[in-house]
């Protein structure tokens, strides 16, 4: 999940934006079936692929051909430029696969590239809502992956402000801003996750709720994610999914760290009901007993059951 901030903040300029003022009227229906599949975010293929001496990227078709061998029918990318969604689009047709979700990377602290990345956003809103895209997750990008610096009182203010405008004008085209966040916004008595919630409006604003990154950025503490679900838990609309066995990422999402029947039964009883997305990665400690295919498998089998 860490793309180069450079890369991403170059992406921003130079980008020809279309004049189309955009709602959902303009589009054409493409998201014509009852129920929304389970989905698995590119993340972890990536981690699998690496940990194998592979480059998930390097041929797309042959990636997606795997993806979907596995029985997934979602497929949530990360969305670093406009010319990813025109490679994407037949990739997705041909291999059977939904966008009803993606990820999208944002630079919202500083005002004058928000606006850079507000315009981007929305350029590919209007090209993925076509595509069936209902759902972008954004995690606001760190002063820096490589750093604990942290964003001061007057940087999470300005990024509050922008993120809700971008919750709007996506709302308005018919499409739902679910903020993400990783460990690092979990720092500092979790202020600017917290801020991110208490200062946007909760209909411009929902929930992406990434379970382990939350556990792990305050300490692996079941505490604090199930205050966090009590606290926000009508925001929710999409969850990550990833489980860990003494702290570390396992190979497949089972039994583990996070009590996630409990998850389920506290999300039930609040009438949420959010799209499911699979994350689950591999790292440094890491058991190597499967492949990608292998392990999304044995993930997906468990989700079903326990969510289902």
């Amino acid at each position: 999940m860490k793309t180069d901030r450079r890369s991403f903040i170059s992406s921003l300029t130079g980008i020809v934006l279309s004049s189309t003022v955009f709602s959902p009227s303009t589009f054409a229906a493409a998201y014509a079936t009852e129920e929304t599949p389970i989905a698995c975010n590119q993340y972890p293929w990536i981690t699998f692929y690496k940990r194998a001496g592979r480059d998930w990227s390097a041929n797309l078709d042959t990636s997606l051909a795997e993806f979907a061998s596995t029985g997934l029918k979602g497929y949530e990318p990360i969305i670093d430029s406009l010319q990813e969604v025109e490679v994407l689009a037949p990739l997705l047709k041909k291999h059977d696969l939904q966008l009803y979700s993606i990820y999208v990377n944002s630079v919202l602290h500083d005002d004058g590239l928000a606006q850079k990345t507000m315009n981007t956003v929305m350029e590919t809103a209007r090209r993925t809502y076509p595509l069936g895209t209902r759902i972008f997750v954004t995690n606001p990008m760190p002063l820096s992956w490589d750093s604990v610096e942290d964003k001061t009182d007057k940087q999470l203010e300005i990024q509050a402000k922008n993120l809700n405008e971008l919750g709007r004008q996506l709302r308005e085209a018919g499409i739902t801003l679910a903020y993400h966040n990783h460990d690092a916004e979990m720092r500092q008595s979790a202020r600017e996750f917290h801020h991110m919630m208490l200062a946007t409006e909760p209909e411009n604003v929902k929930l992406c709720l990434d379970s382990h990154w939350v556990y792990r950025g305050s300490g692996n503490s079941q505490v604090a994610l199930f205050d966090i679900v009590k606290l926000y838990g009508k925001r929710i609309v999409e969850l990550h999914l990833r489980q860990s066995e003494d702290g570390i990422w396992k190979e497949t999402f089972s039994k583990g760290d996070i009590d996630y029947a409990r998850l389920q039964n506290e999300l039930k009883n609040l009438g949420v009901e959010p799209h499911l997305v699979l994350e689950q990665a591999v790292e440094e400690g890491t058991p190597q007993t499967l492949n990608a295919v292998q392990a999304c498998k044995q993930s997906l089998k468990y989700v079903r059951k326990l969510f289902t």
